[in-house]
C-alpha cells in the first residue's frame, strides 16, 4: 500500500468518525476534513467521481458550520422558557436525559429536599429543548445553580452563556450575581470561565450587575 492509498483511508476513516459523532458541530468539521483529505487523495489518484463527490460535500459542510458558528453567539438563536420545578414537561426532560444527566453532573438529584428549585428554565433552540437550568434563591440576589444540563448536540454552543449573560432574564428577576460550585474537570471548568464565572472560595461565582 502505497501513501496515496494510506491518504484515501484517512480521509475515509475520519467522515466515518464524523458520522459517530453527538455533537453536531464537531459532527461537521470532522466531516469536512475527512471529505478535504479525500479531494487531495481523488485529485492526486485521477479518481474524478470520488473527487466531485467529496469537493460537493466539503462545500455543504462548510455553509453548514458558517452557519452554526453564526448562530453560536446570536441572539436569536435561542429563547428561555421559564416553568415551575415541578413544571410536567421538565419533569418529562430530566426523566428523558437521566442517564447523560447522572453522568456528567453526578451530583444532581430529583429529590426535592436535596435539591430545592425554586425556578426551573427550559433553553430553546427554535423549537427544540437543548438545556435546563435549575436555580435556588439563596437570598441577597444571587442564584445557585442545581442542574445546568445541555444535550449532547448542542454542547459545542452557547445556550447557558444565553440565560446567564446575553438574555437579562436573571437580572429582571432581581438577581445580582449566580453561585455554582467549584467544577470537577477540566470541560466544566473552562465553561464556567468562558460563561464569565471567577472562582471565590469552594464556589465559582458569575457577577451579573
Amino acid at each position: 500500500m502505497n501513501w496515496l492509498e494510506v491518504l484515501g483511508w484517512i480521509g475515509s476513516a475520519i467522515v466515518v468518525a464524523s458520522l459517530l459523532q453527538t455533537r453536531i458541530l464537531r459532527l461537521r468539521v470532522l466531516n469536512l476534513t475527512g471529505c478535504a483529505i479525500s479531494v487531495i487523495y481523488a485529485a492526486l489518484g485521477g479518481v474524478w467521481p470520488i473527487f466531485g463527490l467529496n469537493l460537493v460535500l466539503s462545500i455543504i459542510n462548510i455553509f453548514h458550520l458558517r452557519k452554526l458558528v453564526a448562530e453560536q453567539e446570536a441572539e436569536r438563536a435561542y429563547s428561555v422558557v421559564t416553568v415551575n420545578p415541578d413544571d410536567p414537561y421538565l419533569q418529562f426532560q430530566l426523566g428523558k436525559h437521566s442517564a447523560d444527566i447522572a453522568e456528567t453532573q453526578p451530583s444532581f438529584t430529583t429529590d426535592a429536599a436535596e435539591n430545592p428549585a425554586t425556578e426551573a428554565h427550559l433553553i430553546l433552540h427554535n423549537d427544540e429543548t437543548v438545556g435546563m437550568v435549575l436555580l435556588h434563591n439563596d437570598g441577597n440576589g444571587t442564584a445557585r445553580v442545581l442542574l445546568d444540563y445541555v444535550t449532547p448536540r448542542f454542547r459545542d454552543f452557547t445556550p447557558g452563556k444565553y440565560l446567564f449573560r446575553d438574555s437579562g432574564l436573571l437580572r429582571s428577576r432581581g438577581y445580582t450575581a449566580v453561585s455554582a460550585p467549584t467544577p470537577g474537570n477540566s470541560q466544566t471548568a473552562k465553561y464556567l470561565a468562558a460563561i464569565g464565572f471567577t472562582t471565590n472560595g469552594s464556589r465559582c461565582v458569575l457577577n451579573l450587575a
